[in-house]
């Protein structure tokens, strides 16, 4: 499967709990900190419900 790297862009401060849990589920817990995930229906799922705090580079 195709790698996808994600960047936290956006701070998750005043957001729903259920957001910061997701992006803490990503493995991401800094600003401009990227991890690498295999590109699944499951990780799609996540990142479009944080979509607007992330940044998302195919490889």
């Amino acid at each position: 499967m195709a790698k996808v790297k994600v960047t936290l862009t956006k701070s998750v401060i005043g957001k729903p709990q259920t957001q910061r849990d997701t992006v803490k589920a990503l493995g991401l817990n800094k600003m401009h900190k990227t991890v690498e995930h295999e590109d699944t229906p499951q990780f799609r799922g996540q990142v479009a419900k944080v979509a607007h705090l992330v940044t998302v580079e195919e490889n």
